[in-house]
């Protein structure tokens, strides 16, 4: 086959992105197709001007000069080439192929439904709202599809005007090797590795700033689990630097000298935090997939997560489920009480509970191949193009 990737540009910053873009073109070349891969170049984002400007020089970089490179591009490519937009957000891009063989990678529609006004909290502005609307008319252009879960292709169906001609599900798989290591060794060498004494273990979580990944959550259910269990293990926060207001709640914490975010991380450090983490707290209010649960599950760490999709889609029933976190502050403490026992009562198990725990979330984690995802992907893009060329033959005839 003849593929070509369109990908985020760099200048974007995005990480999770780019991991799976990546894992989609070297996955398709190492199987012998013939890949190539369009992103926008810097060309105005470079340009010497105020932060605040960047921004929409990049919008021009992406949506004026990108698209016209893209024409120009299309005038030396195959007839049976096709085109995979690696993310539903580069929908503004499909109305370039929407003639040629397409399939569009669905990871999440969160920001469409807060620009909507369906997510109570999270408000887009005016000007977010004019954005997500443009890349709505984008993608709506588009024909195929594969979704990364059954949530997220329950969401596009929504948002698109009319039934597309094909909607896949096809999970995420794991880009990176997360493997059973043994607990009480990947907490010294972690702990020598960012200075502290993790040998009686410790909570996690790992996730960004996104609103939906409730870092805030996070510490809401870990100051109850100390006060209900009188136990003093710390807090690991692995992402980026927390906003202001996650830094705030912590500030207010009456154990905020055991919460510890921890940035800057690299892979072996991360592969080692899930491995010694006596459990993986992950109370999002919503995502794409969720791929944390899996790669702590992967990696021998139980897992307590929100009950809902897609997250339950990952855990399947491996994972110990708390409620959604309530949109009503005044509800926030009810709710981190009720998550601390769940947590207390993963942190207590021992001996056979707690390995039928980490056993049954091993077998639920090879669910996420990568290879296995690859090879479901790489047979979903030979149909589109088979099926293209049978309606070509068959306009041709008529």
């Amino acid at each position: 086959m003849r593929i070509v990737f369109f990908n985020h540009p760099t200048f974007l910053g995005s990480q999770s992105m780019p991991r799976f873009a990546h894992m989609l073109l070297e996955g398709m070349r190492d199987r012998g197709h013939e890949v190539q891969s369009w992103l926008p170049a810097p060309g105005l984002f470079r340009l010497p001007v105020p932060q605040g400007m960047k921004k929409w020089l990049g919008y021009m970089d992406q949506f004026i000069l990108f698209p016209n490179e893209v024409r120009r591009r299309l005038r030396d490519c195959p007839p049976d080439t096709l085109f995979v937009f690696t993310d539903n957000a580069q929908g503004p891009w499909v109305s370039l192929v929407a003639d040629r063989p397409h399939v569009i990678h669905c990871h999440d529609f969160l920001a469409q439904q807060s620009a909507l006004g369906a997510i109570s909290e999270r408000k887009t502005s005016w000007s977010g709202r004019q954005y997500q609307a443009f890349i709505h008319r984008g993608y709506s252009k588009g024909k195929n599809f594969i979704s990364v879960s059954k949530k997220t292709r329950e969401d596009l169906h929504k948002h698109l005007p009319s039934a597309p001609v094909r909607s896949e599900v096809v999970y995420n798989g794991l880009n990176q090797s997360f493997t059973l290591l043994d607990a009480i060794e990947a907490r010294t060498v972690l702990g020598q590795k960012i200075g502290l004494d993790l040998t009686a273990g410790y909570l996690l979580h790992v996730g960004g700033n996104q609103w939906y990944k409730n870092r805030r959550g996070v510490i809401e259910i870990y100051d109850a689990w100390r006060e209900l269990s009188g136990m003093n293990l710390p807090l690991l926060m692995i992402g980026i630097p927390p906003g202001q207001s996650v830094k705030d709640r912590r500030e207010v914490s009456v154990y905020k000298s055991d919460i510890h975010f921890l940035t800057g991380m690299d892979n072996e450090a991360v592969r080692l935090a899930y491995a010694g983490a006596s459990v993986f707290v992950f109370p999002s209010l919503a995502e794409g997939f969720g791929w944390p649960i899996a790669e702590a599950m992967a990696s021998g760490c139980p897992v307590v997560t929100t009950d809902a999709a897609p997250m339950t889609e990952v855990t399947g029933d491996a994972g110990f489920l708390i409620p959604r976190q309530p949109a009503n502050e005044q509800e926030v403490t009810n709710w981190a009480k009720q998550a601390a026992r769940v947590v207390n009562h993963v942190v207590q198990l021992k001996g056979a509970e707690r390995e039928k725990a980490v056993k049954a979330g091993l077998e639920n984690a090879k669910r996420f191949d990568a290879n296995q995802a690859l090879d479901q992907i790489e047979a979903i893009y030979y149909s589109l193009l088979q099926t293209e060329k049978k309606h070509e033959h068959t306009s041709d005839y008529r």
